[in-house]
């Protein structure tokens, strides 16, 4: 027999799952290889990743390496670029090579998870914290460490009211335990190191519908989990949506502003651009899967997980994108792939889902069971960690969470930083109007371009009398005097519409300063 390649993309539950199975169906036959494709070397349990930011698991145990979970599977560590179903080749970014890889495949497994953009969000994108990955949860737990090392030391009463103030937009799964997690660790932290009276702390936590979990769980929970978080000293806004972000505010789509420099969303994700390019079915931007999760119109394409259109066996839609799912979806997958090659028959999925929950921190969750069984409180809490350290990939990850829990339950939060997020030289910003964009006397170390928008710049004359001002739209530059002379900031800047601004550190300047031509160029833009 011919030698077959299955190409993976994905790196999620459905994707790894589905390598794992194959490996185990195929053992050690020589005539089929496993390929998987994914920008990381491993797989994230999404179930525990919020509590990173408390610490009360390792900042690396809720991942576990792809090569370990699935040995004789070739993993290529990359980007995926296209994707040809009609050519049956998969397109991806180079490595170290400066040409793209081109894979040929046999049988293709489309099992992309959903990806956050905030594009189509202005302000979001760029002062929105998000929350699905790993680089996420550590970004979010060094900045929450450093605003309560600021608001302990700085004078500005202001200041301190906006780094002490935290807002979380979205009310399900996500959103509701990072909310509870976020909420006990700057409690518990900003009082036991940085000396923080907790009710300074505001934990906002903004949400469109009339109540948190309404779509994910019965009510009776849902108002159970509101009730225990406003205990804690959350505060909710209901019926309202994050409409953008600002460097110093929540902006809410009444209008209303939350000054704050912490802003978390957890908005749906949207799907993988690969996933919307594909010429295949699509309901609501999912992939249509049979219930064999054949891609409809074609015999060697699969697809499932968070991108899949997949019949749920309950005859209500479609499957929802949970891991419990996408689990069961790879052994079937798996199964019906080997199937295929060999000539034998395929299975469709079946599968009931077996509950949900949701951790609501300081040993407090909820959970509803089977259908019928609701559990709420610290018996509900208990059983969440016991299903999920069950389920995690491989016995070193139990080893090192369940020490990690019971060390938990004796010593305080940790605060160390890792410092994982470099600051760019070239970043965006949004501003509101009426919002400051530059003071005067500010430490000159920007330079701005305006992308749209309006804003105002203001100084007084020579003799310090009447102020003078200046409109400045869309292709317009400031800043650039200030850092061509070394000086402080001579004027004010005010928004007067919406605006967007892109900003290049002082740092990253310097060196194209120093060559006579740029600096030509720069004296010019005054």
């Amino acid at each position: 027999m011919s030698s077959q390649r299955v190409v993976i993309l994905g790196g999620g539950f459905a994707g790894v799952y589905t390598a794992m199975k194959l490996e185990r169906l195929l053992r050690k036959r020589q005539d089929v290889e496993v390929v998987l494709v994914n920008r990381e070397n491993y797989l994230v349990f999404q179930p525990m990743l919020a509590e990173v930011i408390s610490g009360n698991i390792g900042l690396l145990d809720t991942v576990s390496p792809i090569c370990r979970l699935a040995p004789s599977t070739r993993l290529y560590e990359r980007e995926v670029e296209d994707v040809d179903l009609a050519n049956q080749t998969v397109t991806l970014s180079p490595g170290f090579e400066a040409n793209a890889t081109v894979l040929h495949y046999d049988h293709v497994v489309v099992a992309f998870g959903n990806v956050t953009d905030f594009r189509k969000i202005p302000g979001l994108h760029d002062h929105a914290f998000p929350f699905k990955y790993l680089g996420d949860a550590l970004r979010l737990r060094d900045h929450l460490i450093r605003v309560l090392g600021e608001a302990a030391t700085t004078t500005d009463p202001e200041l301190r009211k906006e780094l002490l103030t935290f807002v979380i937009g979205g009310g399900g799964f996500s959103g509701v335990e990072v909310c509870a997690e976020l909420n006990d660790f700057v409690r518990r932290a900003g009082k036991k190191y940085f000396h923080i009276n907790p009710n300074d702390i505001r934990t906002v936590l903004v949400h469109s519908e009339d109540r948190i979990l309404e779509r994910e769980m019965p009510e009776r929970l849902g108002r159970y989990a509101q009730e225990l978080l406003r205990k804690r000293g959350v505060e909710f806004i209901f019926n309202l949506r994050l409409e953008t972000g600002t460097p110093k505010c929540a902006v809410l789509h009444d209008g209303q502003r939350i000054p704050t420099r912490t802003l978390i969303s957890s908005v749906p994700s949207s799907p993988n651009p690969i996933v919307a390019g594909l010429d295949v079915p699509q309901e609501r931007g999912r992939i249509k899967a049979d219930s064999k999760l054949q891609i409809e119109g074609f015999e060697n394409a699969w697809s499932l997980g968070d991108c899949a259109a997949v019949p749920n066996p309950s005859g209500e839609g479609v499957c929802p994108p949970t891991a419990q799912f996408a689990i069961r979806q790879a052994t079937t997958c798996a199964h019906n792939i080997v199937a295929a090659i060999d000539g034998q028959k395929q299975k469709n999925f079946r599968f009931k889902e077996l509950g949900k929950m949701a951790s609501l921190g300081h040993r407090r969750a909820i959970a509803q069971l089977f259908g019928w069984i609701h559990l709420g409180g610290f018996l509900a809490w208990l059983f969440w960690r016991a299903a999920y350290w069950a389920k995690l990939p491989g016995i070193d990850r139990k080893i090192k969470v369940g020490v990690s829990w019971m060390l938990d339950l004796v010593c305080g939060p940790e605060i160390v930083q890792t410092k994982v997020d470099v600051k760019p030289a070239m970043s965006e910003s949004h501003f509101e109007p009426g919002e400051i964009v530059l003071h005067k006397a500010d430490r000159a170390d920007r330079l701005f371009i305006i992308l749209n928008g309006k804003a105002e710049l203001s100084y007084g004359d020579e003799n310090g009398e009447a102020a003078k001002s200046v409109e400045l739209t869309a292709g317009d530059v400031f800043g650039v005097a200030e850092i061509l002379e070394k000086t402080s900031v001579q004027a004010n800047v005010r928004c007067i519409e919406p605006l967007t601004v892109v900003t290049y550190n002082k740092s990253e300047l310097e060196p194209l300063l120093a060559l006579p031509a740029v600096r030509t160029c720069f004296e010019q833009l005054r």
